[in-house]
């Protein structure tokens, strides 16, 4: 077993040793050290010998979220920093200091839904030459909801009846709806801004030429701000980047955009 799977492992069981199956719908610990990764990954940043990466990672909870883990706060914040170090060393990223995770809590956050914002900052120790300058605050906070797990059967006595297999395979259509028009996203990006070259076009002064881009992550599609004037808002608070969702909610420049999953044989 690799040493990351083995904290993964620790995590399952630290939190199902408490809990058991009471939050299936809530944050669940190995979600948050799989997203941490995926931070590190996205926010690195090439000197001209070594990759540095952050080394400071603040997770934003729903108090309710958060509460779950009170009873083992600390023992979770140390494995999220083992894991850290662990994919740090895998993948050869410098570090100025050891990772350090912190939680906090947001009321604005709804259960299951947990941000992460990253920080370079630098140790007691001279940092090496070449080394990136410290942020003198974390980043813009990625929104990411939790994955429900699907449910056992109704009874374990029961042999479920099989299923009929369906004549088409039905596949989810990933659309976005602005000002009740659907633009349906194909390909692995989609540029979205005022520039006639973008692959939708919004007409509003406060959006930037090019202001976001909607990038295929694996099954996953994720929105990018581009370094826009006026940024993407989630909620009322500005994000940099967003896993979407089925349903999901947002606003580009004064424009607001609904994302969804259509489905269709």
């Amino acid at each position: 077993m690799s040493v990351l799977r083995a904290i993964e492992s620790k995590l399952e069981a630290l939190f199902e040793g408490v809990f058991g199956r009471a939050f299936r719908t809530n944050v669940q610990p190995v979600e948050l050290a799989r997203k941490l990764v995926k931070e590190m990954d996205d926010h690195r940043n090439v000197s001209v010998s070594r990759v540095y990466v952050p080394n400071e990672y603040t997770i934003y909870l729903s108090p309710a979220d958060r509460e779950q883990f009170s009873g083992f706060e600390e023992s979770l914040q140390d494995e999220l920093q083992d894991y850290l170090a662990e994919h740090a060393r895998r993948e050869r990223y410098a570090l100025l200091t050891p990772p350090r995770v912190k939680l906090e809590s947001d009321a604005d956050l709804g259960i299951g839904v947990f941000g992460i914002a990253t920080r370079l900052v630098r140790g007691s120790q001279p940092a090496p030459a070449g080394a990136p300058a410290e942020q003198p605050s974390p980043g813009a906070t990625m929104v990411y909801k939790a994955v429900v797990p699907p449910t056992d059967g109704a009874s374990a006595d029961l042999e479920p009846e099989p299923a009929e297999a369906p004549d088409e395979e039905v596949r989810p259509t990933a659309v976005l709806t602005i000002g009740g028009r659907r633009h349906e996203l194909v390909g692995e990006r989609t540029l979205i801004g005022r520039s006639k070259d973008c692959d939708i076009q919004l007409a509003d002064p406060n959006v930037s030429r090019r202001h976001a881009e909607v990038r295929r992550d694996g099954e996953a599609l994720v929105l990018v701000d581009l370094d826009s004037t006026n940024g993407i808002e989630v909620g009322g608070k500005r994000v940099r980047r967003l896993e979407l969702q089925d349903g999901e909610r947002f606003t580009i420049g004064s424009t607001e955009v609904v994302f969804s999953e259509e489905l269709s044989a």
